[in-house]
């Protein structure tokens, strides 16, 4: 599995494109006959995925390519903007000062970027608090450090600073493609999240959420083809004696690079029967998101008729590069489609950044990126090489504390 890009940039997540191109070389072999694979119950039936509840509450998740996931998305933001007022003192319908919504993307590795850049605007005292925060993949794992404040700094530094490839996975062969579900298993990765995001940090984030912000976390699930975003602050402040499980669950699931990480099953009910659905990294979809269109609606209306609006403010922090990489790629169908796979990663991350762009422009939102650039040259020479993720978590939280230079616009 040869990185193929020696000599040039960083890679973008080159352990994560080494174990994708291992999983595509190998994974049609699981058509083989007579391979046990791991069991499941069945999947929600067609059509049936909005209907199905986890830990039975309404609001646990929306399925945001859908109205109905769009409808229930809005409605939990206009409940969070009536807690907030209230946590304000404000009168029901009033305006709230300001808004700061926060979008964390998937990147692997280059997670210790976002992380650094942070702590490091916490450092500047410029760092504001976030009304959403999003996280998708290695997002993920940032986004719930970020809604919580400065205080939860050191475990988010730690995170990415004293990370290593033991601490996040144990191989099992390349035959694992073909006679189980991954090619590696991520109990250590869970073992991880579960040390971080205890009791305290769950009841950190419930109050978070009653006090009117929302945590909200990408996963894909790939039986329904559909994007899930999970409404953590609403599992945290449920009081379900599986919230904790189920939120450190929702974080491994969004990580789970498909075929080099084992999906994670969640048992969910329809109509009084069980099912399992499978998830996987919510960069499946998309590297990073904020809100769907029908939470702005009445925004958008608002400065249509020329009334004044709250101010906003997109932060959007992408865990990777946004300009080509390029490589002489080896004339062999391994490198060949580790390559592609690389490729429509770059691609898929780029996009969504001009997308969240457009979305702002349109929503009169003021936007804000910030990216790995040219000026970080380490490359990683192996999975969650630590010294790679401590020079780059550096980089991000220098650049940060004497006053980052965000974006105004992606580079297009």
């Amino acid at each position: 599995m040869t990185d193929t890009s020696r000599g040039g940039p960083p890679p973008r997540g080159g352990s994560r494109r080494r174990l994708l191109g291992a999983a595509a070389a190998v994974g049609t072999a699981g058509l083989a006959p007579g391979c046990a694979l791991p069991p499941r119950l069945d999947a929600v039936p067609a059509g049936r995925s909005g209907e199905a509840r986890v830990l039975g509450l309404p609001n646990e998740r929306f399925r945001i390519t859908t109205a109905e996931g769009q409808a229930g998305f809005e409605r939990e933001v206009v409940d969070a903007l009536a807690r907030q007022r209230r946590a304000l003192g404000l009168r029901d319908g009033a305006s709230v000062p300001e808004m700061n919504l926060l979008a964390v993307s998937g990147g692997g590795e280059n997670g210790a970027f976002g992380a650094g850049l942070i702590n490091g605007w916490t450092a500047h005292g410029t760092r504001p608090v976030f009304d959403l925060a999003t996280g998708v993949s290695t997002g993920a794992l940032t986004a719930p450090f970020a809604f919580l404040g400065s205080d939860w700094d050191q475990p988010l530094k730690e995170v990415y600073t004293a990370i290593t490839v033991d601490r996040v996975l144990r191989s099992r062969g390349l035959t694992a493609a073909i006679f189980n579900d991954a090619l590696a298993d991520t109990s250590p990765l869970f073992d991880t999240i579960s040390t971080y995001l205890d009791e305290r940090m769950l009841a950190a984030i419930a109050e978070g959420h009653r006090q009117g912000r929302l945590l909200m976390i990408g996963t894909a699930d790939i039986d329904a083809q559909l994007p899930v975003v999970w409404n953590i602050g609403a599992i945290a402040d449920s009081g379900h004696p599986r919230a904790l499980d189920t939120v450190r669950r929702i974080l491994l699931a969004s990580a789970a690079i498909p075929g080099a990480f084992p999906p994670v099953m969640f048992d969910v009910t329809v109509d009084g029967q069980r099912h399992q659905e499978m998830h996987v990294d919510g960069g499946t979809f998309a590297q990073a998101f904020l809100y769907p269109s029908a939470v702005t609606a009445s925004r958008r209306a608002a400065i249509a008729r020329g009334r004044r609006v709250p101010p906003a403010r997109a932060w959007v922090i992408r865990n990777g590069r946004l300009d080509s990489e390029w490589a002489m790629v080896n004339r062999r169908g391994l490198s060949i489609a580790a390559r592609a796979i690389s490729s429509m990663i770059a691609a898929s991350g780029f996009n969504d950044a001009v997308r969240l762009y457009f979305f702002a422009q349109r929503d009169g939102v003021d936007f804000n990126l910030a990216f790995i650039g040219s000026d970080f040259t380490r490359q990683l020479e192996s999975p969650f090489e630590q010294g790679f993720m401590r020079a780059l978590y550096d980089h991000g939280y220098e650049k940060a504390r004497v006053g980052f230079r965000w974006a105004k616009t992606p580079p297009i």
